[in-house]
């Protein structure tokens, strides 16, 4: 895939998924990823940790301040002609503060702005490690209908991404059954079957990715010198949602990727050396309470 309209994709991604959660975030989640070993002798796990903490104002409005931690640990075992040290261990820490405005019965209009730091830790924190992300735009929304449905359409700007102007977003969801809806869009596609409350059975088409800073740069037998490592990956998974309680959830996924691409790249954010580029299994489980 061409590494720009990944970047527009992974904004994309990350934009949908906070619109998604801003009128009924998840209060507490914690979740684990895992992408065993392939033929790349790579393999990728995550932890991720998130809470939010939204305050309702006049109308109806809220104010949302949120954090999410993501811990990824990278594991690439075949030779390298280089040290492969410093990139052990990757660090993403978001803080979110979103003001959600509730100008119509079904329209909402919602601004994030996301200060981030995404580092390897290994050494003093630098000017590399942080960046700012911003996204504005609506949600439509359509609850207590035969045919519930969400519309999400915004503009998304992300400064970790080599194309650095504002990106359209667009995400749309719709029972179009009593038991079955679809989502629509980019990043994110799929169906979800309702079995009843307890039970959700769901397929989903996705892109995944992360940017994260090399504080110790690290300089290619071509001379050329690395600083940072990024990962996309196309990925289709079937997962499971069973409802504990009120607003209280377990899930699990299993999925394959498409393709996936783990490259280092220069100041510039030119790709200069590829790390993964081979398929891998996919496993997603975790925890989460909504409002």
């Amino acid at each position: 895939m061409n590494h720009r309209l990944f970047n527009w994709v992974i904004a994309a991604f990350l934009a949908i998924g906070y619109f998604g959660q801003a009128q009924t975030p998840d209060i507490i989640r914690a979740e684990y990823m895992l992408m065993p070993r392939n033929k790349s002798d790579a393999s990728l796990s995550r932890l991720k940790f998130l809470v939010n903490f939204p305050i309702t104002v006049a109308d109806s409005n809220n104010l949302v301040f949120g954090s999410e931690y993501n811990r990824l640990a990278y594991d690439l075992q075949r030779e390298l002609p280089f040290s492969n040290a410093g990139l052990k261990q990757f660090h993403v820490l978001d803080l979110n503060m979103a003001y959600v405005w509730k100008f119509k019965p079904q329209w909402r209009f919602i601004g994030v702005i996301t200060p981030r730091l995404a580092s390897t830790l290994s050494k003093p924190l630098e000017n590399g490690d942080f960046s700012i992300n911003a996204t504005v735009g609506f949600l439509k929304e359509e609850k207590n209908v035969p045919k519930p449905m969400k519309l999400v359409m915004g503009i998304a700007y992300n400064s970790t991404v080599a194309l650095r102007i504002p990106l359209p977003i667009i995400y749309y969801e719709k029972r179009f059954r009593p038991d079955w809806s679809y989502v629509l869009g980019i990043p994110k596609s799929g169906f979800k079957y309702h079995l009843n409350e307890q039970h959700q059975f769901q397929t989903e088409f996705i892109f995944d990715g992360y940017y994260v800073n090399l504080q110790s740069n690290i300089v290619l037998p071509s001379t050329v010198t690395a600083s940072s490592v990024s990962s996309s990956a196309a990925l289709f998974t079937i997962g499971y949602q069973y409802k504990l309680a009120k607003s209280t959830f377990l899930y699990g996924y299993v999925g394959h990727t498409v393709f996936q691409d783990g490259v280092l790249r220069d100041e510039e954010r030119n790709d200069i050396f590829t790390l993964n580029d081979d398929p891998s299994f996919y496993f997603r489980t975790g925890f989460r309470v909504g409002l």
